[in-house]
């Protein structure tokens, strides 16, 4: 049987590249500590629909922009060029990977974007998540609070951020986030120093 032929395009969207433009902080989240979240009803991979403003007690919600399939193109052929825009999946498989800790230090965790819960499901499935990825597809959580983001092959993405919510109120905001693989144990770091 043929190889389908070579497309440089295609990737493994679990393997980060090297060298890639690490992002600067542009201030785009300096809004963001102290603010209310609004009621935004977020459809999520597990069937759910969550308002991350009425939940009680602390959710982290690490926000990236689109997550790739194994064997499919980027977005763009100028993807890994874009500071922070490489690295969902990886990052998903290390919040994975720390949810026992993470939930240990009484914290909830959601995945965040602006891809459609279909889409969602299927990583979710793929990586065994043993947590929900939220869907703010029509932007209105991104537009509401202002979210950082940017516009690629005519779609509106999130730019990668970590929101840590407080009965409804944002506690901490990571940004910009970088290596996106060692994220998640940066958070359980700054869960374990606010802890007991």
């Amino acid at each position: 049987m043929n190889s389908p032929p070579y497309d440089p395009r295609v990737v493994d969207p679990m393997v980060l590249p090297d060298e890639l433009p690490v992002p600067e902080d542009d201030g785009a989240c300096d809004h963001l500590p102290g603010a209310e979240v609004p009621s935004v009803e977020l459809r999520a991979t597990d069937g759910e629909v969550y308002d991350l403003a009425s939940l009680p007690g602390r959710s982290v919600v690490y926000a990236y922009p689109w997550t790739g399939r194994p064997g499919e193109p980027l977005l763009s052929d100028g993807w890994d060029l874009i500071p922070g825009a490489r690295g969902c999946t990886p990052e998903t498989c290390g919040f994975r990977d720390h949810y026992a800790e993470l939930e240990a230090l009484g914290a909830r965790v959601f995945g965040l974007s602006t891809q459609d819960s279909v889409y969602q499901r299927e990583l979710a499935e793929r990586l065994a998540l043993p947590f929900a990825i939220l869907s703010d597809s029509d932007q209105e959580l991104t537009r509401t609070l202002t979210l950082p983001a940017f516009e690629v092959a005519g779609q509106t993405l999130v730019r990668r951020h970590t929101l840590v919510i407080s009965d409804g109120s944002i506690e901490h905001v990571f940004y910009p986030v970088f290596p996106p693989d060692l994220h998640a144990g940066e958070v359980v770091q700054w869960l374990e120093e606010r802890s007991g």
